[in-house]
């Protein structure tokens, strides 16, 4: 077993719900309607796909920016549907994957995607699917978001932004929203 091995129960393993406040942060950005690949019990958007729905099968219907977290265990079928239905919905997808420049799915979506977004300074702690916590250590790999915009030939520009500001900016929003 690596020292990296999950303990996370297999029920639970591709359940992570993103951080909200990191959610909240990109949501001001990008303006999320649909979260393309949730359950019931993580999704961020009013409007999303669970699994029964069938997202690599079916058609991302939007009328507003997508978001995905998908599950880890097979990230590359995502990364295609996500180049075909940014062009399919005229609509932004944001996705939020690894930071591993090693794999075939990144070297695949840098064909499409417009912005790969480092996330820098530190790891996002994910919440337990199981638990409905953070995880305790973090993930075990930094995290970075595809970008894929429509009406935009793909610049597959590389930016970056900090953790620690993202938590930032969503945290004063979740503030705005509990005051309002």
């Amino acid at each position: 077993m690596s020292e990296f091995a999950s303990n996370t129960p297999l029920e639970h393993k591709d359940r992570w719900q993103t951080p909200i406040e990191v959610f909240a942060a990109l949501d001001a950005e990008f303006g999320f309607y649909l979260d393309a690949a949730a359950d019931h019990g993580n999704t961020l958007c009013a409007r999303y796909l669970t699994e029964r729905d069938d997202a690599l099968n079916s058609e991302w219907v939007s009328y507003g920016a997508i978001w995905c977290n998908p599950p880890y265990s097979a990230i590359t079928p995502w990364v295609e549907k996500a180049a075909e239905q940014c062009k399919a919905q005229s609509q932004p997808i944001v996705m939020l994957l690894p930071a591993d420049t090693s794999t075939g799915w990144f070297s695949l979506a840098l064909e499409s995607v417009d912005e790969v977004r480092l996330i820098t300074g530190g790891r996002l702690s994910f919440i337990n699917a199981g638990t409905g916590k953070p995880g305790k250590n973090g993930n075990s790999k930094g995290s970075l978001l595809f970008i894929w915009r429509p009406f935009i030939k793909p610049r597959c520009q590389f930016t970056t932004v900090s953790r620690d500001e993202l938590i930032a900016i969503g945290s004063g929003i979740m503030t705005g929203v509990k005051a309002a």
